[in-house]
């Protein structure tokens, strides 16, 4: 299974962070309702423009299967949940909700 992290302003706004294009690491823990990630991000990404806006990020985690559809998980992004340590390169937040679905099922069908 290939998985591509995206973390974005808004839904369908500027893409902040793209696991498959950015050489970022991330780590995602799950309890209960919650899931915290930290995703280490490279020097060359600049991350202002996504912490100016970080109460406003939607996060979603593509996961692509060889035999099956694609399956897409959005996280909503908990508010005041978002960290960055700069001297680590570490970006952390939280999500108190997700949704996952399958987007071959939607849309429009011949």
């Amino acid at each position: 299974m290939k998985e591509t992290l995206l973390i974005k302003h808004a839904v369908g706004g500027r893409t902040f962070v793209d696991s498959s294009k950015h050489g970022v690491h991330y780590h995602i823990e799950q309890a209960a309702d919650l899931w915290a990630f930290t995703v280490t991000v490279p020097p060359e990404l600049d991350l202002a423009n996504l912490l100016a806006w970080k109460e406003e990020l939607n996060v979603f985690l593509f996961q692509e299967h060889e035999d099956k559809p694609t399956v897409k998980i959005w996280f909503y992004v908990q508010e005041q949940s978002v960290s960055f340590q700069a001297n680590e390169r570490k970006l952390a937040f939280k999500a108190k909700a997700m949704i996952e679905y399958i987007p071959h099922n939607y849309g429009y069908k011949l």
